[in-house]
């Protein structure tokens, strides 16, 4: 495992389809922030989830982040390749009695009357104390507990979540053979000596259950920075699944500047004019984190670079 006390930020793209507006304000807010520390930027393929994952779109991926300007510190990292270290950290929890089979179906879990204080879904605990008679694992789930978890975050302040109460006993491995991103990125974010985390608001609410594996595992929280996440005219996040548009080589510059400025940054009127390397050369001598809106969205209108 890598330990390392220089600031590594890291940018995590999930090869579903290609980047998009939102996407890019993440790839950018993570890569300057790293940079403003004289620290490393790293590049890790989530593509544990095999089903979701489209032919050709990581490498579709990495043709934009290159045409875009983003530089990365050592080889992509793909998820894909680490399914033996997601298994040895699972059967680690398994062995301490902190993971366990659950013989549940979605249908029976979403019959449950259990429900979190937002009103989503939260596991009702039937197979915790074991397996019900005649009954199969499907998936395996990490115990909670009511604790108090606590994390600051740079931009949304003060974060406190009671997992008991959330989301219950959370999937570690699913019924489809598919390890969950809550475990795969906890034990990369380890491996790859991570301190320092920017990624979009849309991924708060996963904090806690992240905290709470690296607790169990014994592995270094990292400090964490949630961007607000830009929407579309209903109001619903920037997605592949709402149909974003993706971002566009050919206009580098155009959409490089709007991002810095969508993220507060005051980049002059007609800097993208300049191209590409002035965008980033002006990004990197006036980056500041401060400037971010602190909020969890961002409206599709531009903001006004003047």
């Amino acid at each position: 495992m890598t330990t390392t006390a220089v600031y590594t930020g890291r940018f995590a793209p999930s090869p579903t389809g290609p980047l998009h507006e939102g996407s890019l304000l993440a790839a950018l807010a993570s890569c300057l922030e790293a940079r403003a520390h004289n620290g490393r930027w790293l590049l890790r393929m989530e593509d544990v989830d095999a089903p979701r994952t489209q032919p050709g779109a990581a490498d579709h991926i990495l043709r934009q982040l290159e045409a875009f300007g983003f530089e990365w510190d050592g080889e992509v990292l793909w998820q894909s390749q680490r399914l033996e270290a997601y298994q040895h950290s699972l059967d680690q929890l398994c062995q301490r009695g902190l993971a366990y089979p659950c013989g549940c179906s979605r249908r029976e879990i979403a019959d449950s009357a259990l429900r979190a204080p937002d009103g989503s879904l939260r596991y009702p605990g039937t197979c915790r104390e074991g397996l019900p008679a005649g009954r199969s694992p499907r998936a395996w789930r990490c115990r909670t507990d009511a604790a108090l978890i606590e994390w600051q975050d740079a931009l949304q302040g003060l974060q406190h979540e009671r997992l008991a109460e959330s989301t219950g006993d959370f999937v570690l491995l699913r019924a489809d053979g598919q390890f969950a991103y809550q475990l795969a990125v906890v034990v990369d974010d380890a491996w790859q000596g991570v301190t320092h985390i920017v990624r979009g608001a849309d991924l708060l609410d996963s904090t806690g259950r992240q905290y709470h594996l690296q607790r169990l595992l014994e592995l270094p929280h990292p400090a964490w920075t949630h961007l607000p996440v830009l929407t579309n005219a209903a109001g619903e996040k920037l997605s592949k699944q709402t149909l974003a548009a993706p971002i566009e080589s050919t206009r580098a510059a155009d959409q490089l500047a709007m991002a810095l400025r969508r993220l507060g940054q005051p980049a002059p009127a007609g800097l993208e004019a300049e191209g590409l390397a002035a965008v980033w050369a002006w990004a990197r001598a006036n980056w500041s984190l401060a400037r971010i809106p602190r909020q969890r969205t961002l409206a599709p209108a531009a903001p006004n670079p003047d």
